[in-house]
């Protein structure tokens, strides 16, 4: 009878553990369906992103035809600004006055819907990702993905993409206590159909446009050119890039470090003390975001990134010098 209950066991078990793996194995399709769904449909609606007591109320137009993408975004709440993509271009407009216009050329960032990575083959190594029950999200049927990060470097994320097509329609960060930090949501939502060029034209004006350098111009950094480094790195995390940026109002040359665990993402900026600047030391949060700066080495070491404290905290513990202990 012992051998008899053994034996259902281990039947159940590898049941049990089969079952969760094609549940694994078609979230991860459907997280790709969400990936490629933000860049590649027709669609423009209205969305909030809320973090902490704040809530901000964008509009968003996004056209994919032959010449590739374009899109526009703008912010509905607080200073007009408009953020119109074509492509690899982005340019944010602001009013500088009421005479002048300010245009400011910036790299990709992620942005919502496209918060995921075109790629997300390294997502499944970091997270456990299963369906949740179906939601509706601006009047739209959801399926609903979880992604169970596998240690405390990483925060839960729970997304909500349309069935029909897979637009991401909502985005929630959760913290360790199962805490909303930080949430994109769409109130009002189009899929599909033409969108008007003239939808995605900035409509702030001005008798003058002045362009702006801002951010500043960055070059890539290779190994042999770093004179820092994070030692040990944390698991699941790897530098995607190094860049030396000239930043508004700082006389030398800023170091920025990049990593990634192919979703989440944490900078970490290298600045020398200058005369009469400032030092801080200590973590702080803002939203889903958390950052922590300390002193090494005579520069001013900052690391920031939608991951936990514990995250920010033991990258910048790890960066090291390379430079100075290489030197005799």
């Amino acid at each position: 009878m012992r051998a008899l209950f053994l034996v259902t066991a281990l039947f159940v078990l590898s049941g049990a553990s089969q079952a969760e793996t094609t549940n694994q194995a078609d979230a991860l399709e459907t997280l790709k369906k969400v990936a490629a769904a933000a860049h590649q449909l027709n669609y423009s609606g209205t969305f909030i992103y809320q973090y902490g007591d704040r809530v901000e109320t964008s509009r968003i137009a996004h056209l994919r035809n032959e010449s590739g993408e374009h899109e526009k975004v703008e912010a509905l709440d607080g200073a007009p600004r408009e953020v119109v993509r074509n492509n690899g271009e982005v340019l944010c407009f602001r009013p500088d006055s009421d005479a002048s216009i300010v245009v400011e050329k910036r790299r990709i960032e992620k942005s919502f819907p496209a918060l995921l990575p075109r790629r997300i083959d390294a997502i499944g190594q970091n997270y456990k990702v299963r369906f949740a029950e179906q939601d509706r999200i601006a009047g739209h049927v959801c399926d609903v993905l979880v992604l169970e990060p596998k240690d405390q470097y990483r925060y839960r994320l729970k997304l909500w993409s349309d069935h029909a097509t897979g637009l991401l329609l909502k985005a929630s960060t959760l913290n360790e206590k199962n805490e909303v930090i930080g949430q994109f949501a769409f109130t009002q939502l189009t899929i599909g159909g033409p969108i008007d060029r003239e939808a995605l034209k900035p409509r702030i004006s001005g008798r003058k446009v002045v362009i702006s350098n801002s951010p500043a111009p960055a070059t890539e950094l290779h190994e042999n050119d770093l004179d820092w480094a994070v030692k040990p790195l944390l698991p699941g995390f790897s530098q995607v890039t190094a860049m030396k940026r000239t930043m508004p109002g700082k006389e030398a040359p800023v170091d920025h470090l990049v990593f990634s665990d192919g979703l989440a993402t944490v900078s970490v900026f290298i600045e020398p003390v200058e005369a009469g600047m400032k030092t801080m030391q200590g973590v702080a949060r803002q939203g889903a975001t958390n950052f922590y700066t300390r002193t090494l080495a005579n520069h001013q070491i900052t690391v920031l990134g939608e991951v936990p404290a514990v995250t920010v905290m033991q990258i910048g513990n790890a960066v090291v010098n390379t430079a100075r202990a290489a030197s005799p």
